[in-house]
């Protein structure tokens, strides 16, 4: 295995990513009462528009936020007391591979609760795209419901939570570019929980993050995924799993410095070129997160009722040194976990 020939001796302070991924990782409408349509001259289509909205939905709760944010420690602790399952809308985590590169939650955290569309489709099979993203949750959705259960949709990709969600869909519309309405006509009765986090401290979080997942094998991970055939240079851009941040930047670096050279003698030059692969991997990170956040700012400006949970506090304490202990959890607990317990709830019971 390729080792990581810049590997840092970062000292695994109280705030490391490690330990924040452990700690972070794990109010729509009532139905509307059945009613028949009646059989007047109203115009068809009117008349179909109404059975649609009032046909019984199947409750859903949705978990948004950027990435790093705590997404996935919200969703386990919602699924364990709520039986729930959960069902990934994260678009790079849908694909088999670069478990650490793309932050998939591994098997001994998930405490048993099941996650659905998480690595299970080969990249070289094409881009996943948000209308199969529809179709397939959808069943999925469908089948958890079947079984009283509760779907929890969790993930940072918000392209893919506005099609699962929306009552029409049309692939060939991109909402978020500004130049078309959203719509706040939805397939599913939804209960929205927003993650966020202030900007300042998420970035900081996320610049730790990155250190600490090439401390756990994202570099040899890369290295053994990098194909000399398919580099950002080549013709065509990115699809798939190739799109995923870390991939472009080290592929550039493993271009000039192939995986498997002796690393023994690393010079000025390679470690330059490691150093700037680091570097525009957390830059690219905060651009993702500002992205995901502004997406998160549409759809909440597109009539979408979110549920705004701040996290800042126990990411602020979480990260001094001093914030080792429990106050952070307790913060945490407090501030976002016993809300967002209610909320559901609260939820559920309508």
């Amino acid at each position: 295995m390729t080792l990581n020939p810049f590997q840092s001796s970062i000292s695994h302070s109280c705030y490391s990513s490690r330990v924040l991924s452990l700690f972070f990782f794990s109010t729509a409408s009532k139905p509307l009462r059945p009613c028949w349509p009646r059989m007047d001259s109203a115009p068809a289509n009117t008349k179909i528009a109404t059975a649609r909205r009032q046909r019984k939905k199947e409750k859903i709760v949705v978990v948004l936020g950027a990435t790093g944010a705590g997404k996935t420690r919200l969703s386990v602790e919602l699924a364990t007391r709520f039986q729930a399952e959960i069902v990934n809308s994260d678009k790079m985590q849908v694909y088999k591979g670069l478990d650490i590169t793309t932050n998939k939650i591994p098997p001994l955290e998930r405490r048993g609760i099941a996650h659905h569309l998480m690595g299970e489709f080969d990249p070289v099979d094409g881009e996943f795209t948000p209308a199969e993203f529809r179709h397939l949750a959808g069943s999925v959705i469908s089948d958890i419901a079947s079984r009283k259960n509760l779907p929890l949709v969790v993930g940072g990709s918000n392209s893919f939570v506005h099609a699962l969600v929306v009552d029409r869909f049309n692939p060939q519309i991109d909402i978020f570019n500004g130049s078309h309405s959203l719509s706040s006509e939805l397939r599913y009765n939804c209960c929205f929980l927003w993650v966020d986090v202030s900007f300042t401290v998420l970035s900081a979080y996320l610049s730790k993050r990155v250190d600490e997942m090439l401390d756990s094998g994202m570099f040899q991970e890369l290295a053994e995924f990098y194909d000399p055939t398919e580099t950002a240079d080549s013709a065509g851009p990115p699809t798939g799993l190739r799109k995923a941040i870390g991939v472009p930047e080290f592929d550039r670096y493993f271009k000039k410095h192939p995986p498997g050279r002796s690393v023994g003698g690393a010079d000025h030059g390679q470690k330059a070129a490691y150093e700037e692969a680091v570097r525009e991997i957390k830059e690219n990170t905060c651009q993702l997160a500002k992205r995901q956040i502004e997406k998160i700012g549409a759809l909440r400006g597109g009539g979408w009722n979110l549920r705004r949970l701040d996290m800042t506090e126990p990411f602020r304490e979480a990260m001094r040194p001093e914030g080792c202990g429990k106050r952070w959890s307790e913060i945490w607990e407090s501030q976002v976990l016993e809300p967002s317990v209610k909320i559901v709830k609260h939820f559920l019971e309508e």
